[in-house]
């Protein structure tokens, strides 16, 4: 049986920590080490928008030193990596750079979206729990130094993700000149809190009923430990306010600090965080609350063990981003069935060019959120549909996927319907390089075939067999409709299909008797 020592590396808001896991497929995941470092580098970021010399100078250090412990363990592999303090900067590049030539260190830098795929990985480590509790309507709250991320599940599946830049370290900067001039700094975070709270609410809650939450984040991982009680804990509704209460029994910062024995020099993040878990709670009326006891580092390791196969995870990840980008196409009144017979089509020709287009199935899944959001922008604009759907692609976070597979995604769909532009032209306002430009190139060219053999939206089509044969992808369709309208613009689509992958896509009609 082979046991993979790993090491996760988080470079947060307030402190960089390494967790040493051993992997196994009979064991599972097993916390050998946990080392952590407080440095406030959301501080400097969130500010400033660049970190300090002698800041970064402190970050290499500890890096070092990590370099030096995953040595000791004689760690097999290691994942590193940086989330918004980093992300935020104005000298991200540098910074990057410089821990590489320190430490020979490869620290990634994760989009919000991925890095709270990952924390929710890591609640799914705890498959039993996690499976059951997701049955009914859950939310996911995870706090962190620069934002919160409020996930919904029913059902077993993913309804919504949204991101509030509310995070411990970013209303603490925010309020500090405030917090020396008042002696009930909780009711001025809650103040200003309370709106975005509201709105969220309004906007997303209104059709869901919430039983469960879990609850992730340093701090409230901390707190339970402090508690004596298990890592992984459930409490009533009524056991977690009372907790609250215990601790702000009396408004007093000083003995909140006492209460909270090691924690109490962290207080004036720690209660950012405490308000913003009850304040959830009570707008949603949950009922169990579960802290799993988890964070990012323990995401990585799945993550890990899942690619490299040591583990088979019960949950589908995958299904969890295709479910999003529905809830995303609901919400702008994009025509479900019509999406339905185009993502059936789309998906059909991927399958049939494997060979041809050698696009993996990651690819894949990209292929089919774009066929999902590609109409949305018809609920802002019939006239300027393409560059509508662009920004809102590019406007909206998708858990799981990053910055860069997003924009892919948006430029697809904006060239779906817009005449495609040489790399040159394509690249003076993208980040993208030539292997994404050609990644748009051949998603754009499926969608826009699959998409004009649905053109009238009245799914015509029934019964539909792709065959590859030569230089031809041959569409062959059973129905007893006027196809004409299809035909007709398909010769352009075609076209461009046609450069793309020198492969002629063809319609045959098949008339049923």
């Amino acid at each position: 049986m082979q046991i993979v020592t790993f090491a996760a590396i988080e470079i947060g808001s307030y402190e960089v920590s390494m967790k040493i896991l051993e992997l196994s497929s009979k064991y599972g995941m097993k916390e050998v080490d946990y080392i952590r470092h407080g440095l406030e580098l959301g501080k400097d970021a969130y500010n400033q928008k660049e970190i300090s010399n002698e800041m970064l100078e402190e970050l290499c250090e500890v890096l070092e030193d990590f370099t030096r412990i995953m040595k000791g363990y004689q760690v097999d592999d290691y994942r590193a990596c940086a989330t918004s303090a980093i992300r935020e900067t104005r000298n991200c590049l540098l910074i990057l750079d410089k821990i590489r030539v320190r430490t020979g260190l490869e620290v990634e830098i994760l989009s919000n979206s991925e890095h709270r795929f990952l924390g929710y990985k890591s609640i799914a480590s705890n498959e039993e729990s996690f499976q059951k509790i997701i049955q009914k309507g859950t939310a996911i709250v995870d706090v962190g130094g620069g934002s919160i991320q409020i996930s919904l599940f029913d059902k077993d599946a993913l309804v919504s993700t949204q991101n509030l830049r509310l995070g411990t370290m970013r209303i603490r900067e925010r309020l500090a000149e405030i917090e020396s001039q008042t002696t009930h700094f909780g009711d001025i975070i809650e103040e200003m809190i309370n709106n975005e709270l509201k709105s969220y609410k309004r906007l997303y809650l209104k059709e869901h009923e919430i039983k469960h939450m879990i609850l992730v984040g340093d701090y409230i991982n901390q707190l339970v430990d402090q508690s004596g009680r298990a890592k992984s804990v459930s409490f009533t509704r009524e056991e977690y306010l009372n907790l609250y209460e215990k601790i702000l029994a009396d408004g007093s910062r000083e003995k909140a600090r006492e209460r909270l024995g090691d924690m109490g020099e962290n207080l004036s993040l720690v209660l950012p965080a405490l308000i913003i878990y009850r304040k959830l709670i009570e707008e949603t009326g949950a009922e169990v609350i579960w802290v799993p006891g988890l964070n990012i580092s323990d995401g990585l390791a799945y993550d890990y063990a899942e690619r490299k196969k040591i583990f088979k995870p019960s949950h589908n990840f995958e299904n969890d981003i295709i479910e999003a980008a529905k809830n995303i196409a609901k919400r702008y009144q994009s025509n479900k069935t019509h999406l339905l017979g185009t993502e059936y089509l789309a998906l059909t020709i991927f399958d049939k060019m494997k060979r041809i287009h050698g696009m993996d199935k990651r690819e894949r899944l990209l292929l089919q959120i774009a066929v999902w959001l590609h109409d949305c922008g018809k609920y802002i604009s019939m006239t300027h549909t393409a560059e509508c759907s662009y920004q809102i692609v590019m406007s909206t976070e998708i858990i799981g996927l990053s910055h860069r597979e997003r924009e892919i995604i948006a430029n697809a769909i904006r060239f779906d319907t817009e005449e495609f532009v040489s790399f040159e032209e394509f690249s003076m306002g993208s980040s993208l390089d030539k292997n994404d430009y050609l990644l748009i190139a051949k998603i754009s060219a499926i969608l826009r075939v699959a998409n004009s053999m649905d053109r009238s939206h009245k799914q015509k089509f029934k019964n539909v067999r792709v065959t590859l044969k030569e230089r031809e992808l041959l569409v062959v369709v059973d129905t007893v409709e006027d196809i004409t309208l299809e035909q007709g613009l398909f010769s352009h689509k075609a076209d461009f299909f046609e450069t793309i992958f020198s492969i002629r896509p063809v319609i045959r009609q098949k008339r049923q008797v």
